[in-house]
């Protein structure tokens, strides 16, 4: 297993928790990086593309750069990794007889659920899943799978810079919590083993599909 971020600091800590992990970093924005570390890997199993930025505001909120920024990080990275990847991964299919895995992180606010103030962050979680069909239907009988995990709000580093930037943070994190009638924010061990269900054999009969755990915002 191997895990990236742009973040050194944070990659290290991982290491240290998880010695069986590991890491390197990288900038999925940058198509040249991710070829050279696609040229040092052996061919994947599995794939769960995972970056991404949360742009706040409606459509007058968001000029051009905010709206490219959103979608290069949120939908173009992702467009990377695969392109760089990809071809290993059905070559790998091909030649063991087995199967192949991408998990693409997209969110409940997408062409699931309009939220207020998401604008830029929906219209690019959207295409995600859009992505994510097209690619289980181009590679379907090719050994690949392909699905789009939609998560609620998570209690993540993100999640807490955006609640600590707000005008009332105390409030601003009882909004988030309100919106969840589970009466709680998700944690990362609520999301992790949905990973790992798409990503092993378990799922070996899903593509396709838009997988929600939300803790009941979208019944």
């Amino acid at each position: 297993m191997i895990a990236t971020d742009i973040n050194a600091g944070l990659l290290e800590k991982l290491a240290h928790a998880s010695p069986g992990v590991r890491t390197a970093v990288l900038d999925v924005r940058s198509a040249d990086a991710i070829a050279a570390l696609a040229a040092q890997l052996p061919s994947l199993d599995g794939l769960f593309n995972c970056a991404g930025y949360v742009h706040h505001g409606s459509v007058l909120d968001c000029d051009e750069a905010a709206w490219d920024f959103s979608f290069d990080l949120n939908v173009k990275s992702m467009y990377r990794m695969v392109r760089a990847f990809l071809p290993g991964m059905l070559d790998k299919a091909k030649r063991e007889g087995s199967g192949a895995s991408i998990v693409n992180m997209a969110s409940m606010a997408s062409s699931v659920k309009g939220f207020p103030h998401r604008f830029a962050y929906g219209a690019s979680k959207a295409a995600v899943i859009g992505m994510t069909k097209a690619l289980a239907a181009d590679h379907v009988q090719q050994g690949l799978r392909c699905n789009a995990l939609c998560p609620g709000t998570v209690d993540t580093p993100s999640l807490r810079e955006r609640i600590a930037a707000a005008a009332d943070p105390v409030q601003a994190e009882r909004d988030f919590i309100a919106r969840q009638p589970m009466g709680r924010l998700a944690v990362a061990e609520d999301i992790a083993p949905q990973v790992v269900y798409l990503l092993s054999d378990e799922s070996r009969f899903v593509t396709g599909q838009v997988v929600l755990v939300d803790g009941g915002v979208t019944i």
